[in-house]
C-alpha cells in the first residue's frame, strides 16, 4: 500500500459467525491445560440441564394434563421470572460471560451494528440460554396440544423472541450499570436503583405468596393476563393465546416483543460504546492543600487514617481505596447494603409467613419473632456480606505481583484485607441490627442482631479467606464489573454456594446458644458474638496464611488474566 493511500474502510466483511468462531476459540484456549475448568463446565452443564427438564415438565403441564384453564399462568408467570431473573441474576450473583471483551475491539473499524450484532450472537452460546431453550420448549408442546400444529408454532417464535429478549436485558443492563458504576458521580444513583429494584420486588413476592397460600386461582390469573401484556409475558403466552381462540392477540404480543427488543438492544450499544471508550469520568481529582504528614499521608484515605504508616497500614489503605473506588468491588458493596436489609426483615416482619397480612398488617408477625428466628435471618446476612471475599485476589488480578515480589506474608496480607473490607461492612452490619430490631418492635435486641451478625461475619472472613486462596480464578480485563470469563460464572456460583454453606456451619453455634440460653442470650450475644467472630477471623487467616505464602506463585498465574 502506498504511503498516501487513503485510510482503509470500515470491515463490512465482518459477521455474526465470526464473533461465534472467536468465542468457541477462546473458549477452547480457556480449558485448555485447565482440567478443573473443565470439570467445572460439565458439572455445570449437568446442573443446567436438571434445572431445563423441571422447568419443561413445569410449562408442559397444562398440555400434559390436557387442562388448559390456568395455561397463561403458568406462561405469563413462568416467562416473567425468566425475563426477571435474567434481569437480576447477573446483577447480584453470576454476572455475565464475558469472553469477548468489546473493550478488546474499540480500537477495530467495526461499525457499531456489526460489533453489537456479533456480540449478542455470541452471547447466545452459553449453557444458561440452552438451559432456558429446553425449559421454555415446554410451551411449545402446551400450545401444540391444546390449539393444534398453529399454535404450536406461533409458541416457537414466541419462545426464541422470549430467549432473545432475555439475553438482550441481561447484556443491557450489566453493560448500563457498568458505565453507570464507574463514575463517581452517579454510584449513589445506581445504589438508589438497585434498592429501588428490590424494594418492589418484594412487596410482589408477598403477595404473590400470599395468593397462592390462599389458593385464589382467579386473582393470580387475572394478573398473569395483564403481566402476559408486558414484555415480561408477551412472547411466552402467545401461542396460548393462539390455542384458546384469541389469534388476534399473538401478532400484537409478538410486536410488543420485538419492540422491547429493539429497545435494550439499542440500549445496550449506547452504554456498549460509551463504556468501550471510558466516556464516563468521575470529574475533576480535588486538589488537598496542607495535608497533615505530607505524601504519604495523602494515599491514606479517611476511612483509614488511623492506620499505622507500615506494611500493614499501606495494604489496610490500598484496599480501602479500591474498595471504594473500583466498580467491581463497589458493586459487592451495593449488593451487601440491599439485599442485607431487604432479605432479614421480610423474613423477620412476615415472620416468615407471607401471608399473615390481615388487617393488623404485619404487626401480629412481627411480634411472633423468636431469638432463634431472628439469629437465623442473621446468620444469612453475614454469611452472604463475607462471601464477597471469596475471590479477593481476582479483583487485583496481574498486580498482585507487587504483592509478591514485595514479600508480603500471608497473614499479613489476609488480616489487611479483612480490616479494609470490614471498615465498610461493619457499619452496614450495625445499620441491620438497629433498623430490624425496630421493625420487629424489639429495640432490646439489639445486641441480639449484631451480637449474630458479627459471630456469623467472622466466620465468614475465615472460610473465604481460605476459598479466596484455593479456589481463586482470573476476572476479565474490562470495565463492566459483572463480566465474567467463559465458565466463570459457573466457578463463581459454585464457590459462594460451598462458602455459604461453609460459613453457615461455622456459625451453627450462635443458633444453638440462642435456643439454649433463652433470655440470658439478649444480653450475653453482643460480646459473645463479637469474641467469636474475631477469634474466628483471626484464626481463619493465620491459617489460611499459611497455606498463601505456599502458593503465592500459583495463586498469581491463576488470577491473571489470559489474552
Amino acid at each position: 500500500m502506498s504511503a498516501d493511500a487513503t485510510p482503509a474502510a470500515p470491515v463490512r466483511s465482518v459477521s455474526a459467525r465470526h464473533f461465534v468462531r472467536l468465542k468457541l476459540r477462546v473458549m477452547g484456549n480457556n480449558f485448555r491445560g485447565q482440567g478443573w475448568r473443565i470439570a467445572l463446565f460439565i458439572g455445570g452443564a449437568l446442573l443446567g440441564l436438571w434445572f431445563a427438564a423441571s422447568g419443561f415438565f413445569l410449562f408442559a403441564a397444562p398440555g400434559l394434563t390436557g387442562n388448559g384453564e390456568y395455561a397463561v399462568l403458568v406462561a405469563a408467570a413462568g416467562g416473567g421470572l425468566l425475563v426477571l431473573g435474567w434481569l437480576l441474576l447477573p446483577l447480584v450473583f453470576f454476572g455475565v460471560d464475558e469472553t469477548l471483551d468489546p473493550a478488546r475491539f474499540a480500537l477495530l473499524p467495526l461499525p457499531r451494528r456489526t460489533l453489537v450484532t456479533g456480540l449478542f450472537v455470541a452471547a447466545l452460546i452459553s449453557v444458561p440460554v440452552l438451559a432456558v431453550l429446553i425449559a421454555s420448549s415446554g410451551l411449545v408442546l402446551t400450545a401444540w396440544s391444546l390449539g393444534g400444529w398453529s399454535a404450536g408454532l406461533v409458541s416457537v417464535v414466541g419462545v426464541l423472541a422470549g430467549l432473545l429478549l432475555c439475553v438482550a436485558a441481561s447484556r443491557a443492563v450489566t453493560s448500563a450499570f457498568a458505565t453507570m458504576l464507574r463514575s463517581r458521580r452517579v454510584r449513589d444513583l445506581a445504589a438508589v436503583l438497585l434498592a429501588v429494584t428490590a424494594a418492589l420486588l418484594g412487596p410482589l413476592q408477598i403477595f404473590g405468596l400470599a395468593a397462592l397460600r390462599e389458593a385464589d386461582w382467579d386473582r393470580l390469573a387475572g394478573v398473569a393476563t395483564v403481566i402476559g401484556w408486558t414484555p415480561l409475558g408477551a412472547p411466552w403466552t402467545a401461542g396460548i393465546d393462539v390455542a384458546q381462540g384469541r389469534v388476534w392477540a399473538a401478532p400484537v404480543k409478538l410486536l410488543i416483543t420485538v419492540a422491547a427488543l429493539g429497545a435494550l438492544l439499542a440500549w445496550w450499544s449506547r452504554s456498549l460504546e460509551s463504556a468501550m471508550v471510558g466516556a464516563a469520568s468521575a470529574g475533576k481529582a480535588p486538589v488537598r492543600r496542607g495535608v497533615a504528614g505530607g505524601a504519604v499521608a495523602q494515599l491514606f484515605p479517611r476511612v483509614a487514617g488511623w492506620a499505622r504508616r507500615d506494611q500493614f497500614g499501606a495494604l489496610v489503605a490500598r484496599e480501602a481505596r479500591y474498595w471504594w473506588r473500583d466498580a467491581r468491588r463497589r458493586a459487592n458493596l451495593i449488593t451487601i447494603a440491599v439485599v442485607g436489609i431487604f432479605v432479614p426483615v421480610m423474613i423477620n416482619v412476615t415472620g416468615g409467613d407471607f401471608a399473615a397480612m390481615g388487617e393488623e398488617g404485619f404487626t401480629t408477625a412481627a411480634n411472633d419473632s423468636s431469638p432463634v428466628l431472628v439469629t437465623i435471618s442473621m446468620l444469612f446476612v453475614g454469611v452472604l456480606a463475607a462471601v464477597t471475599l471469596a475471590n479477593q485476589f481476582g479483583f487485583d488480578g496481574s498486580a498482585y505481583a507487587a504483592n509478591v515480589v514485595a514479600g508480603v506474608s500471608g497473614r499479613v496480607e489476609l488480616r489487611a484485607r479483612m480490616t479494609a473490607f470490614s471498615l465498610y461492612v461493619l457499619p452496614m452490619l450495625a445499620v441491620v441490627g438497629v433498623v430490624l430490631s425496630v421493625l420487629i418492635g424489639h429495640p432490646g435486641w439489639i445486641g441480639l442482631t449484631i451480637g449474630s451478625l458479627v459471630a456469623t461475619y467472622g466466620a465468614g472472613l475465615a472460610v473465604n479467606s481460605l476459598v479466596s486462596v484455593l479456589g481463586a480464578y482470573s476476572l476479565p480485563e474490562t470495565s463492566n464489573p459483572f463480566a465474567m470469563n467463559s465458565g466463570a460464572g459457573l466457578t463463581k456460583g459454585l464457590l459462594t454456594l460451598l462458602a455459604m454453606l461453609a460459613s453457615a456451619v461455622a456459625a451453627v453455634p450462635m443458633v444453638v446458644a440462642a435456643a439454649l440460653f433463652g433470655d440470658a442470650w439478649l444480653w450475653l450475644a453482643l460480646p459473645v458474638g463479637a469474641a467469636y467472630g474475631l477469634g474466628a477471623a483471626l484464626l481463619g487467616a493465620y491459617l489460611a496464611g499459611d497455606v498463601l505464602d505456599r502458593r503465592q506463585p500459583e495463586l498469581l498465574a491463576t488470577v491473571t488474566p489470559r489474552r
